[in-house]
């Protein structure tokens, strides 16, 4: 799949929306109500790379090809950037930004999902199922700060 072809496919996402930003960041921004999914950096030297977001166990597994790297500023997000999109597979390619465009629906409220997804067909609803973003962890209190509260007062 060469650029022009993947730009299409970003476009083709129900509720996708294009935004070119200029300097300083240079960037072709695709999102689905306002939360990025995919990008092209668009300024030499790194023109043309495209960056998407991949779930933590992908993450992994992409940076570890040639050609794939972390985003620079969003590697520990989990974005993964793509050197030259015609060597990997074109299924592949859909595949892992369906995952990054699911995540970023996954984002956002179930009314702007209804929006997002309002106009597209069942298939493709059924196809696109929002992932949802991990739970946060609880924190977890310092001891030494409630130490007194544990009950060894008398």
């Amino acid at each position: 799949m060469d650029t022009a072809a993947l730009k299409k496919h970003c476009r083709a996402y129900p509720g996708a929306e294009e935004k070119l930003h200029g300097a300083p960041s240079n960037i072709l921004v695709y999102s689905v109500g306002g939360k990025f999914f995919a990008y092209f950096k668009t300024s030499e030297p790194e023109r043309w790379r495209f960056s998407f977001r991949a779930g933590s166990d992908r993450f992994l597994e992409l940076t570890g090809m040639p050609g794939i790297k972390p985003a620079r500023f969003m590697g520990r997000h989990h974005w993964v950037t793509v050197v030259d999109v015609r060597q990997l597979p074109a299924d592949y390619l859909r595949e892992l930004v369906d995952w990054s465009y699911r995540r970023a629906l996954g984002n956002l409220s179930r009314k702007r999902q209804a929006e997002a997804l309002h106009e597209a067909s069942e298939a493709v609803r059924a196809r696109l199922t929002p992932v949802a973003p991990p739970k946060a962890r609880p924190r977890l209190l310092a001891p030494s700060r409630f130490a007194h509260r544990a009950g060894g007062r008398s």
